[in-house]
């Protein structure tokens, strides 16, 4: 019996020792500290709406907050100071867990959101302006205000439009020194547009200041209206419940502009290059084909004969008649031919002119020529001229536009076997109306011809030909057919392209380019 309570004290011994180590291996692992235990602290808290509550943690913490009900309450953390806002946005009552880094609780909130007649009016505010960027709205030594810097002007209106329901809400609003200077950038812009390049405009102490020279009072108010189309609507109205502007106020915009009564000067002329371009295209296509068959007896006067022929008595019996006869061309003569010719002639030219000159620019390109006329003591020289010959007369107008008169004459040489040379001549006359950079085709010819011939007999492939004193040969039949067919289609283009430039010197590089040699 001893024995058997002796193990029984044993086993109750080891069982002990084994439940305390599961315990100890739970509570390890964590896998029971997700709740708050009897020893984590839990504080009561009361926040009003409208009135931050700000709560020193004296450990580190964990950025994320558990809350029970996050319509009522939103919180900020704000780790480096050690510090949790509370803001309150409905009346209820939640709770709050605090974690630190590890993830164990550390310490709970009950916090009850009141409701007061202040902090209704917050809410209501709130939920009428929206989210403004760098404005502030809350409840500071009892009263309700709303202050801070707008960045965005177009937010003013609707502001001072809310804030028109609430008189006794503190208004502590301005506008941001940056916005400030983006709007005095768009005014110096606006100026420059309206030909006012010599006034600016800078930021003084939160006023517009406008500086410059200009020629006359006209330009002057002219500068002072723009700029007041620019300023944010109502921005003094705003602050007009702050203490700080109790004193009495400038003008938003101050006129330093000085008016100099000098004779303005003329703006330089523009220049304008105008580049030409001549394209012609030629083709040229020719087919022939000659069937002749004229089989010709010899040139000798050669005959056929028929019958006996006396040759006198050799052997006492009279001799019988002999056919003689040559006949040449005795097989069919064929001729069948193909020929095709392509070119492309491209002459360009380009002059600048000033803009409005009544003489027009003229830029010409001649090459001249000679050949001679007439054989043996006949014979004179002449000559053939060819070349580019442009004159153009530009007139700019707005938006970029320019009307050209255009004079241009080409003329170019065609190939033949004579000795004299032919030459084609184009010309245009007209008047154009571009865009500066554009091309267009100002005008152009087309012209097709086409040629079929049958049985011309400069297509014989076997012609008949006679020396001097002799009497051409006398074909036995003759069958001759030929058809040739020819088609030539030329047409010629010309290109304009206008170009409003600063300076004859404009584009120079570009030329020099195309005469830079490579070393």
């Amino acid at each position: 019996m001893a024995s058997r309570a002796l193990l029984f004290v044993l086993f109750s011994f080891v069982m002990t020792v084994a439940v305390a180590q599961d315990s100890a291996t739970t509570s390890a692992t964590g896998g029971l500290q997700s709740a708050p235990t009897a020893a984590t602290p839990t504080k009561e808290l009361e926040v009003a709406m409208g009135i931050d509550a700000i709560e020193k943690i004296d450990f580190d913490f964990s950025t994320k907050v558990f809350i029970g009900n996050e319509n009522l309450l939103r919180i900020i953390a704000i780790p480096a100071k050690k510090e949790l806002v509370f803001k309150g946005l409905k009346p209820g009552r939640t709770s709050v867990i605090i974690r630190d880094t590890v993830g164990d609780v550390r310490l709970q909130y009950t916090v009850v959101i009141t409701a007061t007649g202040k902090s209704n009016t917050v809410s209501e505010i709130r939920e009428l302006i929206g989210d403004v960027e760098g404005l502030e709205i809350g409840i500071r030594g009892g009263k309700v205000f709303v202050g801070g810097e707008i960045v965005v002007p177009d937010d003013i209106g609707r502001v001072s439009q809310v804030l028109a329901s609430y008189p006794d809400v503190l208004t502590l609003i301005e506008l941001s020194p940056q916005t400030q200077r983006v709007i005095a950038r768009k005014m110096t812009d606006e100026l420059a547009r309206n030909n006012l390049k010599d006034v600016t405009v800078r930021v003084v102490n939160k006023v517009f200041w406008l500086e410059g020279v200009v020629s006359n009072k006209q330009k002057k108010e002219l500068a002072v209206t723009i700029a007041k189309a620019y300023l944010p609507p109502k921005i003094v109205n705003l602050s007009a419940n702050s203490t700080r502007y109790a004193t009495p106020q400038t003008e938003d915009i101050i006129d330093f502009i000085a008016v100099n009564e000098k004779k303005e000067q003329q703006p330089a002329p523009k220049m304008v290059k105008v580049t030409s371009q001549f394209v012609e295209l030629s083709k040229s296509y020719n087919k022939v084909f000659a069937f002749k068959w004229a089989p010709l007896m010899g040139e000798d006067n050669s005959q056929i004969s028929f019958g006996q022929t006396a040759t006198g008595n050799i052997t006492g019996q009279q001799r019988p008649g002999t056919l003689s006869a040559t006949i040449s061309n005795l097989f069919p003569k064929l001729n069948a031919a193909k020929s095709a010719g392509y070119a492309r002639t491209i002459q360009s030219g380009m002059v600048i002119v000033r803009d409005g000159f009544e003489n027009g620019g003229q830029i010409a390109k001649k090459t001249t020529i000679p050949f001679a006329l007439g054989t043996g003591d006949f014979t004179k020289a002449a000559s053939a001229e060819i070349g580019l010959d442009l004159n153009v007369k530009p007139k700019v107008l707005e938006q970029e536009k320019i009307e050209l008169g255009i004079v241009l004459s080409v003329s170019i040489s065609v190939p033949s076997g004579s000795a004299a040379p032919i030459t084609t001549s184009n010309s245009i006359n007209t008047n154009v109306v571009l865009k500066s950079k554009e091309s267009a085709a100002i005008g152009g010819i087309v012209q097709n011809t086409s040629t079929t011939d049958y049985d011309n007999t400069g297509n014989d492939p076997a012609p008949q030909t006679a020396t001097a004193g002799q009497v051409p040969a006398t074909p036995l039949f003759r069958l001759y057919r030929s058809k040739s067919y020819s088609t030539n289609k030329s047409q010629y283009v010309i290109f304009v392209t206008p170009e409003i430039i600063e300076s004859a010197s404009a584009g120079t590089e570009e030329i020099r380019k195309k005469f830079r040699r490579r070393e």
